[in-house]
């Protein structure tokens, strides 16, 4: 609901909250539960939605720009590149200060260029066990690989006063990244709290081992409570910066172009306080929003969506209660990915190519997306999603096949084969075949699990379930102890090799949860790396999808469709496609919100 537009001259003396002014809360449900808020140990989705509201990197993304456009944050200006797409300056806006915290004793902390360079090499720390160390490796920043390898060798903490070549701040404001090779999308990593937000070196060493439950950003919001797994509150930073509302939406976004006009010029963030319940179950999810407890519900479990969106609109009645609806492609993709380690899945040899290739034929990706996620889903073909580099609308693979025939005669064509009678498979070796696939004891995660077991069915293969909460399959996935897992990877960053990278060898542990290792699919995906956009690096982009797709470490399924339901009282939500910090950018209207009673909590 778009209320109407009000005076120009308001919106310019708009303040936060006053004194005596009812606080506005947001509220709402995470479906999984969060991992922590330490910038340099976290990857899950989640997790990083939360730290990118209190941690800042230096680049962001316009709010309301489509396509996507970078801007500066933290950062005065976008930063310089040389011609060579090898070295980076970032010059940082003076005057940008940390919350509070008893460490710095009072006095205000300004961030500092320092800061940047300190908070980049915590993860080449051994110490922390970064998820996304393979972004900064990858990029190969001169000399912090083998500072990280002398911490190794030695057995010695990491050495951060050691200066390198490739990482410095020359002076309190600027700091200048320098590659080892051209990256021209190198901008991207600076625009995710995620990998690059900044940590002040005094709140890590006084309390190294509360970092992931004692975050202290620049950011808008500061984190007043945590009960892991259940509740999470963060509250207005009230020493966060004068910055104000300038987004710049496409002129033919009607929609966007209405909430820019409304919310131009008034101080950021509008909101003083936001609430998270962890609720992992999509029933009580749905009902804790339609009763007004939560007040949107982000991502619409899609087994719930039929009475809510029938034919992908609102529900006459929903309708008439005012609710909003955003439904937009997501930029993701889901797969089940099978462990290239493991003795039964795994392997580079064609018997264990063709047990893949089998099983993804077997499995039935049309019935998941029409009864697991009802239509909210569109056929994947490769692991690069729509609205990235290197996708390609047109490229058609057996990903999407299904054909329990073909599936079988692999099967049979390489010996694997019921031996003793007893309706399922053996190896070509004559030893068990048993495929473990790990999943979560969610209600969504069991329908597919019931997909995955008929599929297996149909074509004589034995299949059992490893059942925990999605926090400890990632904890065992990045150990490579999965056979199988099923999960969805989202975007960080409109750059394709985003996605390829869950395919390059040295991501193993990391993004890489197959744990693939193909020498030619290496080299493809550091060639397109290095290349700008264009022609070129589409062709080799492509060959490295076609090998993905012969040598099948993964099960590609579909590109979800994200559908968010919000109350009325809600203003200004658009989803970005990578943007993480979306709250500070929201407004609560509190005139619309029903009086909710006495706080459960």
């Amino acid at each position: 609901m778009i209320r109407p537009l009000v005076a120009a001259a308001l919106i310019a003396a708009f303040s936060p909250t006053q004194a005596g002014d009812a606080p506005k809360v947001l509220r709402y449900a995470f479906p999984i539960a969060e991992t922590g808020f330490d910038p340099a140990q976290i990857s899950d989705v989640y997790s990083r939605i939360v730290v990118a509201n209190i941690f800042e990197a230096p680049l962001t993304y316009d709010y309301l720009a489509r396509p996507a456009q970078l801007r500066p944050a933290t950062a005065a200006a976008l930063p310089e590149v040389s011609a060579d797409f090898r070295t980076w300056t970032f010059r940082l806006k003076p005057g940008i200060h940390f919350a509070d915290d008893p460490v710095f004793k009072g006095q205000p902390r300004e961030l500092v260029a320092a800061d940047y360079v300190y908070s980049i090499k915590r993860h080449y720390d051994p110490r922390w066990k970064s998820p996304n160390l393979y972004n900064f490796e990858n990029a190969k920043i001169v000399g912090l690989s083998e500072l990280r390898q002398k911490a190794l060798k030695d057995k010695t903490p990491f050495d951060y006063d050691s200066e390198v070549a490739g990482l410095k701040a020359v002076d309190r404001y600027t700091f200048v990244v320098t590659v080892a090779e051209p990256l021209p999308r190198l901008a991207n990593a600076f625009a995710d709290a995620g990998m690059t937000g900044a940590v002040a070196r005094e709140v890590i060493e006084a309390a190294p081992d509360k970092t992931m439950e004692h975050p202290v950003g620049t950011g808008p919001y500061r984190l007043a409570e945590w009960r892991r797994s259940s509740r999470i509150v963060l509250e207005r930073n009230p020493g966060f910066r004068e910055q104000r509302y300038d987004a710049q939406p496409p002129a033919h976004d009607a929609r966007s172009q209405a909430i820019a006009a409304r919310m131009a010029g008034k101080r950021l963030p509008l909101i003083d306080r936001v609430e998270v319940s962890i609720v992992e179950e999509s029933q009580p999810r749905l009902l804790g929003f339609l009763n007004g407890e939560h007040d949107w519900i982000e991502r619409l479990p899609p087994e719930l969506s039929p009475p809510i969106i029938p034919n992908g609109r609102l529900a006459p009645h929903l309708q008439k209660k005012s609710l909003q609806l955003e439904r937009v492609p997501a930029v993701d993709v889901g797969f089940s990915y099978f462990g290239m380690e493991n003795p039964v899945v795994g392997g580079y040899t064609p018997a264990k190519v063709a047990l893949r290739r089998a099983i993804g034929l077997a499995y039935d990706v049309e019935a998941e997306i029409t009864q697991a996620r009802k239509g909210q889903a569109v056929l994947a073909q490769s692991i690069v999603p729509p609205q990235m580099s290197g996708y390609e609308a047109a490229f058609r693979s057996e990903m999407s096949e299904h054909s329990v025939a073909r599936a079988r005669g692999l099967l049979d064509l390489y010996g694997y084969l019921d031996r003793d009678g007893d309706g399922f498979r053996e190896q070509p070796d004559g030893s068990p075949l048993t495929i473990e696939y790990s999943a979560q004891p969610d209600q969504a995660s069991r329908l597919t699990q019931d997909l995955w077991s008929k599929a297996m069915q149909r074509i004589g293969v034995r299949m059992e379930f490893k059942i925990a909460k999605w926090p400890e399959q990632l904890k065992a996935s990045r150990a490579g102890k999965l056979m199988m897992w099923g999960l969805f990877w989202s975007a960080t960053m409109p750059d394709g090799s985003d996605f390829l990278g869950l395919m390059y060898g040295p991501n193993k542990g990391q993004s890489n949860h197959a744990r693939f290792d193909l020498p030619a699919y290496n080299d493809l995906y550091q060639r397109q790396a290095r290349l700008p956009d264009g022609p070129e690096r589409e062709a080799l982009i492509r060959e490295a999808k076609k090998l993905g797709v012969a040598y099948m470490p993964y099960k590609v399924t579909g590109h979800r469709i994200l559908t968010d339901v919000l109350h009325p009282w809600v203003i200004g939500y658009r989803r970005h496609p990578f943007l993480r910090d979306s709250w500070r950018y929201l407004d609560i209207d509190n005139a619309l919100r029903p009086d909710p009673g006495p706080n459960p909590h």
